[in-house]
């Protein structure tokens, strides 16, 4: 074996200090992490169990808001702020943006080109005879999904009403039964539209043949969502849990079921949609005792 050269020495000795510093920079973190959790664990008993928290976070009996003098579930204050975040950044996009587009698109423009081509192929390969309403509304409903479930990353705060008003993070909208089931509903609405456009009553029925479908739509969101909701709310109220770990469970589950919720519904949605709307011809009907080719003649 050859003999090593002196580049090959320092090289080894320059790597040799950086795997030593490394190792004291990640036993300094843990010994801060430590010391954190010792300091701010007061003993003190904390305000709601763990099973009050969570139940809250399902119903939202107590937590509520203030909107415009009324009491509601944060999740609906949620719904409207989201709304407003996306029209806002709609019409920016719209004004200033958009116009400036080009025939070879920067990394911007790619990047809305992507989102939106995303959606519009998923109702043409699903729904090819009839798409363009389609289209337009995976894409909103997907949109609406993505963000509002990347929304309560930003940990939003709202004062509660009540005897004891306190603040707490605003959740996703969907979080709320309500709001995945008004997703569902307007789905199924959809569905039926397109049913009714192209083979009017019959449409009507065929629609109507999968009844269970807004239910199974919104509870598979809520719960997906929820489940989320839940698993970061459990980590961040037991102290001993709440340094770093809250980052990894919150971003990671955020981010796969915002990705996952917004294929599925929009998937969903554009091949039901694609079923009933595909137009039915009607089968000539044929003459009894006679020859239908020579009927037909």
């Amino acid at each position: 074996m050859p003999p090593k050269t002196e580049d090959e020495r320092r090289d080894g000795r320059l790597s040799k200090k950086k795997r030593t510093t490394t190792l004291v920079v990640a036993i300094i973190v843990c010994i801060v992490l430590i010391v954190g959790i010792i300091l701010t664990s007061s003993g003190e008993p904390k305000s709601e169990t763990i099973q009050e928290a969570m139940k809250d976070a399902v119903l939202h009996d107590e937590n509520k808001v203030n909107f415009f003098g009324l009491a509601v579930n944060p999740s609906l204050l949620s719904g409207y702020v989201v709304t407003g975040i996306i029209l806002f950044f709609a019409l920016i996009l719209r004004i200033f943006f958009i116009p400036k587009f080009k025939k070879i698109p920067g990394k911007f423009q790619m990047l809305i080109e992507t989102w939106v081509g995303f959606f519009d192929n998923l109702a043409k390969s699903n729904s090819p005879h009839l798409n363009g309403f389609l289209g337009a509304y995976v894409f909103t409903a997907g949109t609406y999904i993505f963000i509002g479930t990347l929304f309560e990353l930003f940990g939003i705060q709202a004062m509660t009403v009540g005897e004891n008003p306190h603040s707490i993070s605003l959740p996703a909208p969907h979080a709320d039964i309500n709001g995945a089931i008004q997703m569902g509903v307007l789905s199924y609405l959809i569905i039926l539209s397109g049913g009714i456009i192209a083979n009017k009553l019959k449409g009507v029925g065929l629609t109507l043949k999968e009844f269970s479908l807004p239910i199974s739509m919104s509870f598979r969101l809520f719960g997906a969502l929820l489940s989320g909701m839940l698993v970061t709310e459990l980590v961040y109220y037991y102290i001993t849990l709440s340094f770093v770990l809250p980052v990894v469970v919150g971003v990671l589950f955020t981010l796969l079921h915002a990705l996952i919720q917004t294929y599925v519904l929009t998937m969903l949605t554009s091949v039901y949609y694609g079923e009933v709307s595909e137009v039915h011809e009607k089968k000539p009907k044929k003459i009894k005792g006679k020859n239908p080719d020579a009927a037909a003649v």
